[in-house]
């Protein structure tokens, strides 16, 4: 019974470390955040695949971007996206690109607020190397995007030619269009661990936040199914109460959710993790209190 109890425990405590670490408030602040710094990445991951001389890579990086989201979210938004990588800016490009790396970086210092509450850390480095350490993750984050959307674009070409060569692979053609699939959901797990893993103040190993990743992709895929079933159903919902501003709602109340998510499994590690030092001192303190024994 204890086996079966002690996840629903650490559920119940991270649950509870999450309330006293004012979550709530917290995830409201990393969704508005990522709301914010998302069109900045687009445009700066667009001025980016300029420089390769194509704009179809910044599209195609948007696409994994959205792949994994309910199809009634990321439809209004996708239009906008596309409109905003495509529309031609003149010589403020350089200026526009600084900026938007800048305000980009701002969706990762709002993780890194949430997760060092969750793990119940303070961040001590001064706040200009904490912004340098997001923009370095930003404009690599970036170069990621394109290098896997350049395989998303790359793949199909590529597969055509290998079944005009050897046309008894084309029943292998599904495996192949699930692979896009695959490739986002590795695309979810890297930002996650690395989020967990360096972004917080502190060093954990990767052991150590598999839990609270564990639980965060399982949450978001749940809320991704429950709320595409949601705005399939009453859509009119959201329409009737915000009228013009129904798209940016839906938009920022499914950013606000994942944020919660992304932080309780924030609060998942930081229970283990606690859990076991108390644990490891309890050790300490019996082989002591055994040693003076002797």
């Amino acid at each position: 019974m204890s086996r079966i109890r002690k996840p629903f425990e650490i559920a119940n405590v991270a649950a509870q470390r999450f309330v006293a670490h004012d979550g709530w408030a917290i995830a409201s602040h990393i969704a508005l955040s990522t709301l914010t710094a998302l069109f900045p990445f687009l445009i700066l991951l667009g001025a980016l695949a300029g420089l390769f001389g194509t704009k179809s890579l910044a599209d195609g990086a948007s696409d994994l971007i959205f792949d994994a989201w309910p199809r009634a979210v990321a439809n209004p938004i996708a239009g906008e996206v596309h409109r905003v990588l495509t529309e031609q800016r003149g010589g403020v490009l350089t200026l526009g690109a600084l900026l938007a790396l800048y305000f980009s970086s701002s969706g990762v210092e709002s993780l890194r607020v949430g997760l060092n509450r969750a793990y119940g850390l303070r961040e001590v480095r001064p706040w200009w190397l904490t912004r340098l350490e997001s923009i370095g993750y930003v404009v690599c984050g970036a170069f990621a995007m394109l290098a896997f959307a350049l395989l998303v674009v790359l793949g199909p070409l590529i597969w055509r030619k290998v079944i005009n060569v050897a046309p008894g692979l084309e029943p292998l053609s599904l495996t192949v269009a699930i692979g896009r699939i695959g490739i986002t959901a590795f695309l979810l797990l890297t930002v996650l661990v690395i989020a967990h893993k360096f972004v917080a103040a502190g060093r954990r190993s990767v052991l150590a936040v598999v839990p609270g990743i564990a639980v965060t992709l399982l949450l978001w895929f749940l809320a991704g199914l429950g709320f595409g079933y949601y705005l399939d159903r009453f859509s009119n919902a959201y329409a009737s109460t915000y009228g013009g501003l129904a798209t940016a709602m839906v938009f920022l109340v499914f950013l606000y959710w994942l944020a919660a998510m992304f932080l309780f499994g924030g609060e998942i590690n930081g229970t283990v993790i606690a859990a076991r030092r108390v644990r490891l001192q309890a050790r300490m303190q019996e082989k002591q209190a055994r040693a003076r024994g002797l």
